[in-house]
């Protein structure tokens, strides 16, 4: 639960804090569209132009004072994607130089070697207090069981990595990295009221076309500010229940199915009793759907604010310049 980042707020006083929302959204939107206008490629230039953006995003998130131990949680998640994504490559990219060529074995030992380990790292896991290390160990011994064993063999083939795979492989790792980064920034410095006023002022232009944009910023800033109150409250009726004896961990599978049920149902009663309070409290304040509201805060532009947007715009005319004008000239 607490690897779960996506909407929480560490308050803090430094620049990106201070920075209006609305500044602060519209150059996220910047970047990001930046970051998807390179693309996916082996070439070196693509590799460098994501590195630096990587470093931009550490960057700003060391300027933030976020503490990079929350950033790094926010990157355990997807884990298993970018471990996927990068064998995926690796087996499916068959251009550039040839780098590695290995006689690979599906057999019969090698699938009872695995199945073997595969029991043991489930249940050995939770004693490893780094996880996701120990998760890229299991990767690799898992080909390395197939390299090793060819007895019994059902089908041999072989893992030819090339160059442009590897390099694939890391452009996609760079822009995953990079766009989780930065969106996990935007909440982490930006409260959920200010968030709410930044996306119904960047998309009141809709309202011409009778679009309800401030019925989405509302549904959409509620949203992001009960994901970690909901997770917070899952949480403590895990424990409550292993309290009372119940192991989320060492059960069969029909078990686990039972004590996952046992912990929706709660959790679903208090997510209903938590908005029938919210709904309370919002017309208690005299909430009207539709109706003009006034702001306890009035943000205003300032200098910090067109210079960060205006260094957003550099970094993606930059990216311009170099992926479509440079290399066509």
């Amino acid at each position: 639960m607490n690897n779960i980042t996506l909407g929480q707020y560490i308050p803090g006083d430094s620049w990106l804090h201070k920075l209006d929302p609305r500044i602060k959204l519209l150059s996220l939107v910047v970047l990001l569209v930046s970051t998807f206008l390179i693309p996916i490629s082996s070439n070196l230039h693509s590799i460098i132009s994501m590195s630096i953006l990587l470093v931009l995003a550490f960057g700003l998130t060391f300027s933030a004072k976020v503490p990079m131990r929350k950033v790094l949680n926010g990157l355990r998640p997807i884990v298993f994607l970018l471990t996927f994504t990068f064998v995926i490559q690796i087996f499916y990219v068959k251009s550039g130089d040839l780098l590695v060529s290995y006689p690979m074995y599906i057999s019969g030992t090698s699938i009872l070697a695995i199945l073997i380990f595969l029991v043991f790292y489930q249940w050995s896991k939770k004693f490893i207090k780094f996880r996701t290390i120990y998760f890229f160990i299991a990767v690799f011994l898992v080909f390395y069981f197939q390299s090793i064993l060819p007895f019994f063999t059902i089908k041999e083939y072989y893992l030819d990595v090339y160059s442009d795979g590897l390099l694939r492989a890391l452009f996609i790792f760079l822009r995953i990295t990079s766009v989780i980064i930065m969106t996990s920034l935007l909440t982490f410095t930006t409260m959920t009221t200010d968030l709410n006023y930044a996306i119904e002022s960047l998309l009141k232009p809709l309202k011409i076309i009778k679009v309800p944009v401030d019925v989405m910023a509302m549904m959409l800033s509620l949203t992001l500010r009960y994901i970690p109150t909901l997770l917070g409250e899952t949480e403590k009726i895990m424990k409550a229940q292993a309290s009372r004896g119940v192991d989320f961990k060492e059960s069969k599978f029909k078990e686990k199915v039972m004590q996952i049920v046992s912990l929706l149902i709660p959790v679903f009663v208090i997510s209903f009793k938590r908005a029938e309070d919210l709904g309370n409290a919002m017309e208690v304040r005299g909430y009207v759907i539709g109706q003009k509201r006034t702001k306890i805060d009035e943000h205003f532009i300032g200098v910090s604010d067109i210079f960060t947007l205006i260094m957003s715009f550099c970094v993606l005319f930059v990216i311009i310049f170099f992926e479509f004008i440079r290399w066509d000239i």
